[in-house]
């Protein structure tokens, strides 16, 4: 959980994009499905476009990289990370990337991506949507 004296939290409305990597990433039941490993940014617009999880790998070996659209992420102070509206079967499901795969990151890539979780995260629904705020 964060404190005052984390460097993830600021205490304000604004985080530094490097603070943001190594964050733990839960589903809505508090449990860890991994951790932020990289944000990737609009070049023009410089907005948060998707947050690169890492998951699935013990300490760093095996890691997957599964991009998640970065409006179904919420902050919650309490855990002291994000939480997604997924749970581990959806991510095992979704696109995935190894480490070398994200310096080559396209608009294919981006598609795909935006394809599952449009879709309802492979569930069949109507998409997830932005997640509210608590």
């Amino acid at each position: 959980m964060a404190t005052i004296d984390d460097p993830r939290d600021t205490g304000g409305q604004l985080i530094a994009a490097t603070q943001v990597n190594g964050t733990a990433v839960y589903d809505t039941n508090a449990e860890r499905l991994g951790q932020v490993y990289d944000v990737m940014l609009d070049k023009v617009s410089g907005r948060a476009e998707y947050a690169v999880m890492s998951f699935g790998g013990f300490l760093g070996i095996g890691d997957r990289y599964h991009p998640l659209p970065w409006n179904q992420l919420r902050y919650d102070t309490r855990l002291g990370g994000y939480v997604v509206s997924l749970d581990r079967g959806q991510l095992e499901g979704a696109p995935h990337y190894g480490a070398d795969d994200l310096g080559g990151w396209g608009g294919s890539h981006s598609r795909d991506v935006d394809r599952y979780y449009d879709n309802g995260a492979g569930t069949g629904d109507a998409g997830l949507g932005p997640m509210p705020v608590r």
